[in-house]
């Protein structure tokens, strides 16, 4: 099946994680008879929530593709995570989308979830419909919830549905805009005279709709200053201006579990959301002519696509999901790859419904699909005609957050955790795995405890290795602050040549890891032993004095010593070299070191005090604090120590709204209470 842009939509279902994104998607999809009965997330029959893992525990974690055909019209859903440990699927499902739906409970509040997810939006520049779900529930609150999103959102929403309620639950709707009242019926809406009663909610939502029409088009706004009223199709096409221009929210309502207000909801996407070749262009750096181009979704231009997300399947290998922006890819054709600059043999083309896949001889501009065995091409790599490379931005993918050590919890299996690790890479581009240098260990990077969890279920699933997650080591080091002098002796005798090593080191603080330096006269140590008594020191760099940690700033000038014209050689200078260490260090007022990190925090003003005080708790320092629209921005310098699990910490002082960036920044003594305690802990370890 080949569809022209203009009877494509790209949806993306975004929202708070529990709020019915998946049901909905199944609801949309038994609509328009794609699936023959609704699955259920208890159940684990959904169509979105093909993985087992998202089957056990009932949440989507991946971005899953699915369609369904309304009205001549080829719905592409996109039904994305609402965890926060899940934003990178999140952010490769909008790359691909044209628009957004928005689910939201009707609760009278709005989740910080949802929040996030709007604003994201928002500056992303894609429209949005919000559908508020659960009107089915006791204490449904429909206008409850619309005052707080026009709360939050002024001025921009557009609720063009007025729910009709019996005994507390929503039997109908009416549509403001066409003068059309619905009850919900097993067989879908059936039209019926708008309520008396409800008459005059009509005529206020109407003006209010006009308005909000108005404010999006220069004609129609004068003319609604000069007449006070705008006709049906004039509020219609002012609406689609705003919802093209994000300037307008269309709000409507339901119920997806019992399959309610979901026509509506079809009704209006196919009506209201953007075409897939009427979405602005998207810009791409032009190879041949080293410039940026602005990419129309035209089917009789050169093909351009992007893969937005890549999945590894053990059998059947790796499955790349495509958004393709112009021209039409077809199987058996030659394509280039623009980050890799390289050829791609297309294969097989597919059509997705979870983890169904439906082959195809071409995919569409403006249309997603998907590849198999693209062996050479990744998660954000653009794909191309030869004859005319571009490439696309690349998609924006968090950093990690939190980091815990990784072992496998078999011995002799650790390279295992590693190369299924390294595989799952090539999946998700939001945790890293790296082996930290100081400690020694193997550190497995990611957004949250959930993502990390949940990596190494996969890894056990797929490759047959059982992981084990640990609170790392913080990356202590030992320095001093005094000086000291140090004799070192090695003496040995057991017949035959014997050892004799001696020499006397001087030992002071360095800004540098480890100076060596000498000042023997007159021969009392021949030059040929410096080198030995330099790499003796080095070796002893690696465990300090205090509780065994590397050993950093200090600077080691070798002024005296002797030595014995047989017995001498390399080895014993070495050793002695070490004596001389071991003595010298503890009298120069040796010290405990530990990292501290630049944190750039962001969190709602209102949560400003808080966090400031919870740093301080932290040992930390506040650096300076800004404002990055409404949000507040904390800049504070913390000990790696006080933070080693603060992603969820921060969530949970700023209900999932605050996020934050690290970087390592320098090393600090550490205070001599605490520095007691390390170093008796590091010692109890030890022994």
């Amino acid at each position: 099946m080949s569809i022209k842009g203009e009877n494509i939509r790209n949806i993306a279902v975004i929202g708070h994680s529990g709020e019915g994104k998946t049901t909905l998607c199944e609801a949309m999809l038994f609509n328009g008879g794609a699936i023959d009965r609704m699955g259920k997330v208890t159940d684990g029959s959904t169509v979105s929530d093909f993985d087992d893992l998202e089957k056990a525990k009932q949440m989507s974690m991946y971005t899953s593709c699915s369609y369904l055909i309304w009205k001549g019209v080829k719905v592409n859903l996109l039904d994305l995570p609402g965890f926060y440990d899940f934003e990178g699927e999140r952010n490769e499902g909008l790359r691909a989308a044209g628009g957004a739906l928005l689910v939201i409970g009707a609760n009278g509040v709005i989740p910080i979830g949802a929040q996030n997810v709007v604003e994201y939006c928002l500056k992303l520049r894609k429209p949005l419909i919000i559908f508020i779900n659960g009107m089915d529930k006791e204490n449904a609150d429909y206008f409850g919830t619309v005052a707080a999103l026009n709360e939050k959102y002024a001025g921009k929403l557009a609720p063009i549905q007025i729910p009709i309620m019996e005994n507390g639950k929503m039997q109908g709707c009416i549509n403001a805009l066409q003068e059309r009242a619905y009850l919900f019926k097993d067989g879908g809406p059936q039209e019926i005279p708008i309520p008396e009663d409800m008459k005059q909610q009509v005529v206020d939502m109407q003006y209010s709709l006009m308005e909000t029409g108005a404010e999006n088009d220069e004609a129609l706004l004068e003319k609604y200053f000069e007449t006070g009223f705008l006709d049906r199709d004039e509020t219609i096409h002012g609406i689609r201006i705003g919802i093209a221009t994000c300037n307008t929210i269309p709000v409507l309502a339901g119920s997806a579990l019992t399959n309610r207000g979901v026509i509506n909801l079809l009704n209006e996407i196919v009506t209201y959301m953007p075409q897939a070749n009427e979405r602005d262009h998207i810009f791409a750096d032009d190879l041949t002519n080293d410039n940026i181009v602005a990419v129309r979704t035209d089917e009789n231009a050169p093909f351009a696509a992007q893969v937005f997300k890549t999945v590894i399947d053990p059998y059947s290998g790796k499955l790349s999901y495509l958004k393709s922006f112009r021209g039409v890819l077809k199987s058996g054709t030659t394509v280039w790859n623009a980050n890799t600059q390289q050829e791609e043999r297309i294969g097989q083309i597919y059509l997705l419904k979870g983890k169904k896949m439906e082959p195809v001889e071409e995919l569409a501009a403006g249309d997603i699909g998907a590849v198999n065995k693209l062996n050479n091409t990744s998660t954000g790599d653009t794909l191309c005609d030869m004859n005319a490379k571009i490439r696309f931005p690349a998609i924006v993918f968090p950093k990690p957050t939190l980091f815990m050590a990784v072992t496998s919890e078999k011995k002799g299996e650790e390279d295992k955790v590693f190369a299924g690790l390294a595989k799952l890479a090539e999946e998700d581009y939001t945790f890293t795995i790296e082996k930290n240098s100081s400690t020694g260990e193997l550190l497995l990077g990611g957004q949250g405890d959930m993502q990390l969890e949940m990596l190494a279920k996969k890894v056990k699933a797929r490759y047959g290795v059982e992981i084990k997650l640990t609170e790392p080591k913080v990356a202590y080091k030992e320095t001093i602050r005094g000086k000291a002098d140090a004799e070192g002796k090695h003496k040995k005798q057991s017949g035959g040549h014997g050892q004799y090593g001696h020499c006397k080191i001087r030992f002071e603080p360095s800004a540098e890891d480890f100076e060596f330096a000498e000042e023997v006269v007159g021969g009392a140590v021949p030059k040929n032993y410096f080198p030995a008594v330099e790499k003796g020191l080095r070796e002893c760099m690696e465990s300090g004095p205090l509780a065994g940690y590397p050993v950093t700033g200090v600077k080691a000038t070798l002024y005296d010593g002797s030595y014995h014209d047989v017995d001498s050689n390399e080895l014993s200078f070495k050793m002695a070299a070490a004596i001389a260490f071991k003595e010298g260090l503890k009298n120069a007022r040796p010290v405990l070191l530990e990292p501290i990190y630049r944190l750039k925090i962001v969190v709602p003003g209102d949560y400003l005090g808080d966090v400031m005080g919870d740093i301080n708790k932290r040992r930390g320092r506040i650096m300076g604090t800004d404002t990055e629209g409404n949000s507040s921005v904390i800049t504070a310098e913390v000990p790696q120590a006080e933070i080693k699990t603060y992603t969820m910490e921060l969530r949970s002082l700023t209900r999932g709204s605050g996020k934050f960036v690290s970087e390592f920044l320098a090393y600090e003594e550490v205070p001599p209470m605490l520095a007691d305690k390390v170093i008796a802990a590091a010692k109890a370890a030890n022994s």
